[in-house]
């Protein structure tokens, strides 16, 4: 009956797991479209007789959103390894027979700390994009 209440209590973790994995995937597609744009931005460059300030001044700004994304990507992979330490010491201490309690909550702490890290990176990626968007003919 012990292993029922111990898989009871490792499913909160994993649904946390399997939400962290989603925001890897959309951090990393945001990464992704950023490189793209990055790419073709410096094309254009080499392909211009002059080198434009505002293709200088769009790729600054992209260099600062995939820095951003990549910070949001590593705080969001230490969450996510964090969570899986959660689970795999809650099974090592039913199993080992230690009292474990105080390392899994730490582990959880940090597993939080570096998922709100990541969501506030994602938050000034997101506000430096749209503060950076411009609709129309730029004056």
């Amino acid at each position: 009956m012990e292993i029922v209440h111990l898989i009871q209590s490792a499913v909160a973790p994993v649904f946390l797991l399997s939400g962290v994995g989603v925001t890897l995937g959309v951090l990393t597609n945001r990464l992704a479209r950023i490189v793209d744009r990055a790419r073709f931005l410096e094309q254009h460059a080499q392909n211009e007789v002059a080198h434009s300030e505002s293709t200088d001044a769009s790729l600054r700004v992209l260099a600062r959103r995939a820095h951003y994304i990549n910070v949001a990507i590593n705080l969001c992979t230490i969450s996510a390894l964090l969570v899986s330490l959660v689970v795999m010491s809650l099974f090592a201490s039913a199993f080992v027979q230690l009292d474990m309690a105080v390392a899994i909550a730490i582990e959880f702490v940090l597993a939080m700390i570096c998922l709100t890290g990541s969501f506030a990176a994602f938050l000034f990626e997101t506000r430096l994009a749209m503060r950076s968007l411009h609709f129309g003919p730029r004056r």
